[in-house]
């Protein structure tokens, strides 16, 4: 008797759920939602093609480097880098020696508290240092740009779909608001503060265009930077410092690839030899 009762209340509660299905998508299908001004006019960013793509990909330090150029010289005055440390640098090429001259020349020193009289102070970065937050805290950050927080980007193109064709997108994407978008949506105009950026969620963001000419970073390795190149160079760059070990990884992958390729051919020599002697 137990049974046939869970049974009928099983049954009573699929009867249910199929009906709230069924009515849900009649709904949709009769009454679909009007479509929004960010689901007309946002964009999809292009792929890039970083040398990191695909399975055999692999970064190039010389375009990390300049990537982190554009960090120091135009990112760092607003977002922190809180996960990444000065001596990771190593990594991408740099020598003990450049780490420890750019942690010690970094404009943001580090939090300390003077051992003599206790209070407040700062001190020098050094290579095991991880690079500090432009501002003190939340609140400081805010104030600094109304009252937007800015996010960290250690791990921004891992948060974001898309991640490293989003940054170059969304560095490039600055434009002036269309006016077919104002005529079909009056009330989507961007408020004042805000800038339109197609390829960012809602169409306005609040941090201003960051790369506003070519030529605003001198690359010390000669390439010429335009707008687009770095946008591509700072992408590359969070690419490496949310994934720093792309590079392992896929060497690991493929070595794995070439193992089991190796054992499936031993282990069809073994069948052969184990089975040669027999008639079928």
């Amino acid at each position: 008797m137990p049974r046939i009762i869970a049974s009928l209340v099983g049954a009573a509660f699929v009867f249910v759920l199929a009906i709230a299905l069924f009515g849900t998508a009649k709904t949709a299908i009769q009454d679909p939602a009007p479509e929004s001004a960010e689901h007309v006019f946002h964009l999809h960013p292009e792929n890039i093609h970083l040398p990191s793509n695909g399975f055999f990909g692999k970064f190039d330090n010389q375009q990390l480097q300049r990537g982190f150029q554009v960090y120091k010289e135009v990112c760092s005055a607003c977002h922190s880098l809180k996960y990444v440390a000065f001596r990771d640098l190593t990594k991408i090429g740099y020598s003990e020696p450049e780490v420890k001259a750019i942690a010690n020349q970094w404009v943001i020193e580090q939090p300390n508290i003077n051992p003599e009289t206790g209070e407040p102070a700062t001190r020098k970065n050094v290579p095991s240092d991880h690079f500090p937050s432009p501002f003190a805290n939340e609140i400081a950050a805010r104030a600094a740009n109304n009252n937007a927080l800015p996010p960290d980007l250690s791990l921004m193109t891992k948060a974001r779909e898309d991640g490293s064709n989003y940054i170059h997108a969304l560095l490039t994407g600055y434009r002036a608001q269309p006016a077919a978008l104002v005529k079909e949506f009056p009330g989507s105009k961007t408020p004042q503060g805000l800038h339109y950026n197609p390829y960012f969620a809602n169409l306005n963001i609040a941090m201003p265009p960051p790369l506003t000419s070519d030529g605003q970073v001198t690359y010390s390795d000669g390439t010429k930077a335009t707008k687009d190149q770095m946008a591509r160079d700072v992408a590359a760059f969070l690419t490496w410092t949310a994934e720093p070990n792309l590079n392992a990884r896929h060497a690991a992958g493929v070595a794995a690839g070439i193992f089991l390729l190796i054992f499936c051919f031993l282990a069809w020599g073994a069948y052969q030899n184990v089975w040669r002697d027999v008639k079928h």
